[in-house]
């Protein structure tokens, strides 16, 4: 049995606010390099470390990508004077005008005396939950490759059970594995199928071809074309590279791999060798309490409900667009683990905002905004949240050599304008990943690039 242990607050100067951070992610990391001057933060995370989960895929094709993709939290908190607790948040509640939350703890932490196992209850002002998502629709905790496998219920039952991606050196043999598998296929030279071509589908398929040149490819989708949503130059764009490297694509058709006409239609009556499945979200919230749960969305909801100003909400009755603010407004969801929308169709107060990272921390910067509010002295309206303007960016990669970066794409299907590809885009993307991950790490080089792009003068 897990020894439980509580005390009020595991912090630095119980002087300032008490926030406590969920997810050390993109907007976690965020709110923590934003709020550290004016709160007392924890931040707790499933696991040790973060990983620049848009780039992953090249991880599993070319492993040595992994070391600039990742980087342990406790040192870089640490010089943010940030409190990092590796644990999992087994439950979030409130009473009393306080946040409470249950954390069952990742290794041993002699500030709090708790042990690697022990419960830790933890008091809090006010909280935010950065918590992100799950990419596997179709498996009961929605497990993938393409994130860690770090929840305890989700381990019990995992794929690879014998691997604690928890730490990030099981993370690493996880993907070194992965890898190993790929190169024994190639040689075989043995028929993929990749279900989905949405971003990661294509994206995956064409790293494979690349580093594995020997696979024969065949990618799948149930639209009439890869990249539902962008604009029809950039999926034509990728749909004649794919062709050009001998990437057989099939549309219109629907995955069903229990019936032998599916693997007919698709040019592999002996199926496939390996199946990759690269479509859709699922949730990961288990810590919240079931009211302020969505009954529907992706992946079977599961999803934060939350009002304009990313407060947290109770489940709205009936055809209500929106609920009562739970926590007395102390508690915000944003990113990828918040339903993603407000109100009904067609009739929005907010239509779905895609689940990438810079719509996650351009909200971060709005429940930072909002949070300075609540804690301050002057009383001051909150602002709402919108449909922010670089959830319509997309750089798509088509392998280490091309890509396409889409621009002002909108909730409505096909908006949007192709606006670089090829190796310039291919480089963008480069760029683009390597300095964001300096600023994760709380460089200075990647907050000057950064910093601009979420503090423009009417966020203030």
């Amino acid at each position: 049995m897990s020894a439980r242990f509580d005390t009020p607050f595991l912090g630095i100067n119980n002087a300032k606010p008490r926030l406590l951070v969920i997810g050390g992610q993109f907007s976690g990391t965020f709110c923590c390099r934003e709020l550290r001057r004016d709160f007392d933060i924890t931040l707790v995370d499933a696991k040790e470390y973060m990983e620049f989960t848009p780039g992953i895929l090249r991880a599993f094709v070319h492993p040595s990508h992994f070391d600039s993709l990742s980087f342990c939290l406790q040192p870089v908190m640490a010089k943010m004077a940030v409190t990092f607790l590796a644990g999992e948040v087994k439950q979030l509640s409130f009473a009393d005008s306080q946040v409470s939350a249950e954390i069952k703890a990742l290794v041993r932490n002699e500030s709090a005396h708790v042990e690697s196992g022990g419960i830790l209850t933890l008091s809090f002002d006010y909280c935010v939950i950065c918590s992100g998502c799950n990419f596997g629709p179709f498996e009961k905790w929605g497990e993938s490759l393409w994130f860690p496998t770090i929840h305890e219920a989700a381990r019990q039952e995992s794929a690879w059970p014998e691997i604690d991606e928890r730490y990030l050196e099981g993370r690493r043999r996880h993907i070194l594995e992965e890898h190993e598998k790929l190169a024994v296929l190639n040689e075989r030279q043995a028929s993929i199928l990749v279900v989905g071509a949405g971003f990661i589908g294509v994206e995956w398929v064409t790293e494979l071809q690349h580093f594995f040149p020997k696979l024969k490819l065949t990618i799948v989708d149930v639209l009439p074309r890869c990249l539902g949503p962008l604009p029809e130059r950039a999926a034509k764009y990728c749909e004649r590279y794919m062709t050009k490297v001998g990437i057989q694509q099939v549309y219109d058709i629907k995955y069903d791999p229990a019936s032998q006409a599916f693997w007919d239609q698709i040019g592999l009556p002996m199926k496939a060798e390996r199946t990759f499945v690269c479509i859709g979200v699922k949730a990961s919230n288990y810590f919240m309490p079931a009211e302020t749960l969505s009954v529907r969305g992706p992946g079977g909801g599961g999803w934060i409900h939350f009002n304009q100003k990313l407060q947290v909400t109770l489940r709205p009755s009936g055809n209500e667009p929106l609920g009562e603010t739970w926590a007395e407004g102390r508690v915000f969801a944003v990113g990828d683990c918040n339903y993603g929308c407000i109100g009904n169709p067609p009739d929005w107060i907010m239509p779905p905002v895609p689940k990438v990272s810079f719509p996650s921390e351009e909200q971060a910067a709005h429940a930072c905004a909002s949070l300075r509010v609540l804690a301050g002295s002057k009383p001051k309206e909150l602002k709402n949240t919108y449909w922010p303007w670089g959830a319509g960016m997309f750089v798509t990669s088509l392998g280490p050599r091309d890509a396409c970066f889409v621009l002002g794409a909108s909730h409505q299907k096909g908006s949007g304008y192709m606006v670089n590809w090829w190796l310039p885009a291919a480089w963008q993307k480069e760029l683009i990943e390597r300095t964001k991950i300096m600023e994760c790490r709380d460089s200075t080089v990647g907050r000057l690039v950064w910093h601009f792009v979420h503090h423009r003068p009417f966020l203030q």
